[in-house]
């Protein structure tokens, strides 16, 4: 079972949700700026800890690091993680919130989790956003997926400084998916393997509320971050 750490949203009543999925090595701790950063007053979170201990910390799966073309995958661990958060996106649904009132955000490993599983849940999720990471294996993603995922709007974020996942790597990856028939948006921001401050939160908190179909709030002040 995962760990799990909610956030009520501000305004009474809303079912509008954000599962939020940290990095390797990170925790739910390590995301907790997010909700006044984003500053939805309409948006509960749900922020999850993996499954796996990982140096004080958790991991979705084994990877192996290679230095030219970033890391990569060892073991059965993504499907593991992915039927765990299916599980949890179906449990929310049992709650009483729809999944088309659901958005899964990931950041690094989080971000290959929240599309991984997040186009393939059966019924479409309001959005999914995936923060310097990258896709596994989009060819398969696209067989097994819903045809109603193709509807989901997905936004990848990446950095052109970011050393540990190359965004030469991810770039194809998208485009595949994109090609594949996702509503895919990619954007690139001048950071490394973190989030650019004000800049991509901003941009965020705007494809969120356009997913969930709310106005836009007056943005404020701040800055973000994370953990990698």
């Amino acid at each position: 079972m995962l760990n799990l750490h909610h956030v009520p949203t501000r305004e009474p009543g809303s079912r509008r949700t954000l599962v939020v999925l940290h990095g390797l090595g990170d925790s739910h701790e390590g995301w907790t700026w997010l909700p006044a950063e984003l500053d939805l007053p309409w948006l509960n979170y749900v922020f999850v800890d993996a499954p796996d201990p990982h140096f004080g910390g958790y991991s979705w799966f084994a990877l192996r690091i290679d230095e030219a073309q970033g890391p990569g995958i060892v073991g059965d661990g993504v499907e593991r993680s992915r039927r765990c958060l299916l599980d949890l996106v179906a449990s929310l649904v049992a709650s009483g919130v729809p999944a088309s009132e659901i958005a899964l955000l990931g950041f690094s490993q989080g971000c290959l989790m929240a599309i991984d599983a997040g186009l393939r849940s059966p019924d479409p999720l309001a959005a999914i956003v995936g923060i310097s990471g990258w896709v596994d294996q989009p060819a398969r993603l696209a067989a097994e997926a819903p045809a109603s995922a193709r509807k989901v709007p997905v936004l990848i974020t990446h950095g052109t400084g970011d050393e540990v996942v190359p965004i030469e790597r991810v770039r194809p990856l998208a485009r595949e998916l994109q090609a594949a028939g996702f509503d895919v948006a990619w954007q690139e921001f001048e950071k490394e393997h973190t989030v650019a401050g004000r800049a991509e939160i901003l941009f965020i908190r705007r494809f969120l509320e356009s997913a969930f179909g709310m106005p836009p709030v007056k943005a404020r002040r701040g800055s973000g971050g994370a953990a990698d």
